[in-house]
């Protein structure tokens, strides 16, 4: 610890973020970087709290508690304090093998279970931990790094999402040789097209998978295993392989207009929007453009909210956000205590442009879709809706209860539904013949990865179910090693 009373002495500060207005009239990162001056205040807010819960990587009600990769962090806020910035790289480094990724999208678990979070706003981790990757590319520190050796050992890694790239590059490290394959045209998984610029620049990416490629990893994009190439012949070249592609099957709506023409899945929109940008700046007109039209979007969470930041970009007419759940409280309420993830009412970026644009904050709470309504053409033009009673369930039913006389009609020509993913698809499995646990994921235990099929690993949302990236990069690591250990016998 730097500092013993920094904690006492400075306030929580965060990025200055360009003018909601203004950001969306472009496709650019959001945030401004901080002077390292204020960088090394926020570092010393870090305290000598004894048990630093931020890095335990618990799991509590279902709910990361602390980082799941374990990151030093203590060690790099005092480091930064210090001004010792290369030993801070080299202690993110250890636990974490994407840290400008992290530090741009996760929802930093870490900063709800720390401890002068308690009765303080607790120490700006994740902005900390972007700077000091950032610095460390400015610097030129970070550099491709080959292993000296290699074993001789093959392994196939499938999908390049956050998982697959963690884990190939750890295999990389031990010296064998890895593929990486990728059914869409970009390397990324869903960092590459389910995220936007505005939130994830793609060069971002890009650096990265050149460092990677430049250690060795082969990477073969447009090429979907289980349909250009038999999971048989994967399995026959390679000694091992491990799967890391992610959950993809979203979770439907199944009400009535449910084919009206107008409505789609949120990965849908989110990955056409991207790779039109990536591939014309939207020029070629290969995406599903909200333009002069009313949205609404179905489902909070991350994906919620990067189809409003989208949407407003595309220049909406007005834009609505459905959250089944009620309104959360504006801090813990009693059966939250910390170190759990804190469940508040939060502000996003979506919300804070729609705020801006349309002059109040987008989200409807305890609201339930009912019916899409459309014209004679088949085509969308509002919803049905009613709203639902959480203190009320329903006997052998949802655990809410609608309420009479509720329903609401809401005009819309675009909905997207962003309401999760219940699992992967079942091309891999069926070829490769792996078992599914009782939710319809890759059925591998935690810590070992390996399904009922030898050398064949899972690891991300594959494995877990829809998670966070660090839990993604964390079960790449370890996947890696659950497979180097069968590969190499020790």
């Amino acid at each position: 610890m730097g500092k013993p009373t920094g904690f006492k002495e400075y306030d929580r500060n965060t990025p200055r973020e360009r003018d909601p207005a203004l950001r969306i009239l472009d496709w650019s990162e959001f945030s401004h970087p901080m002077p390292v001056a204020a960088l090394k205040n926020q570092g010393a807010r870090c305290m000598d709290c004894g048990v630093p819960f931020c890095h335990t990587g618990d799991v509590i009600k279902g709910m990361a508690t602390g980082c799941p990769l374990k990151n030093l962090i203590p060690e790099w806020n005092d480091l930064i304090y210090r001004n010792k910035w290369k030993e801070a790289l080299d202690r993110l480094h250890k636990t974490n093998n994407f840290p400008e990724f992290t530090g741009r999208v996760c929802p930093a678990p870490c900063e709800g279970s720390c401890v002068l979070g308690i009765n303080e706003p607790a120490v700006t981790i994740k902005n900390i931990e972007c700077s000091i990757v950032d610095h460390g590319f400015e610097q030129g520190w970070i550099q491709p790094h080959p292993p000296s050796e290699r074993t001789g050992k093959k392994i196939a890694v499938i999908g390049s999402g956050p998982a697959g790239l963690a884990c190939a590059a750890e295999l990389n490290k031990a010296g064998h040789s890895v593929i990486v394959y990728e059914r869409s045209d970009r390397i990324g998984g869903l960092m590459m097209y389910g995220i936007p610029n505005m939130k994830l620049e793609k060069w971002v990416i890009d650096r990265r998978v050149r460092i990677l490629e430049e250690e060795g990893i082969t990477f073969v994009a447009n090429t979907e295993i289980g349909k250009d190439i038999d999971a048989e012949k994967i399995k026959s070249e390679n000694d091992a392989v491990v799967l890391c592609v992610g959950s993809t099957r979203p979770r439907d709506l199944p009400i009535p207009g449910r084919d009206l023409k107008g409505v789609h899945f949120a990965m849908d929109f989110l990955h056409a929007n991207t790779k039109s940008f990536l591939d014309s700046t939207l020029a070629d007109g290969e995406y599903i453009s909200a333009k002069d039209k009313n949205v609404i979007v179905i489902g909070g969470g991350d994906t919620g909210t990067d189809c409003i930041g989208t949407s407003i970009r595309h220049g909406c007419k007005s834009l609505v956000n459905f959250e089944i759940g009620n309104r959360p409280p504006d801090s813990r309420p009693e059966d939250n205590p910390w170190p759990q993830w804190p469940r508040i009412f939060r502000v996003d970026y979506g919300h804070a442009e729609a705020r801006k644009k349309f002059g109040a904050d987008p989200r409807e709470f305890a609201i339930e879709t009912v019916e899409f309504m459309g014209n004679e053409n088949g085509e969308l033009t509002g919803l049905k809706t009613t709203a639902v009673d959480w203190s009320k369930s329903v006997e052998g039913g949802p655990p809410f209860s609608r309420v009479e006389n509720s329903e609401r009609v809401f005009e819309a020509e675009i909905v997207l539904l962003a309401m999760g993913f219940v699992g992967p698809e079942n091309t891999l499995s069926d070829q490769f013949g792996l078992e599914l646990d009782p939710r319809g994921n890759f059925k591998a235990e935690y810590g070992e990865y390996s399904t009922n099929v030898p050398g064949v690993y899972a690891a991300g949302d594959c494995r877990r179910g829809q998670s966070l990236i660090v839990w993604a990069i964390n079960e790449g690591r370890e996947a890696a090693y659950a497979c180097d250990s069968f590969l190499m016998k020790k």
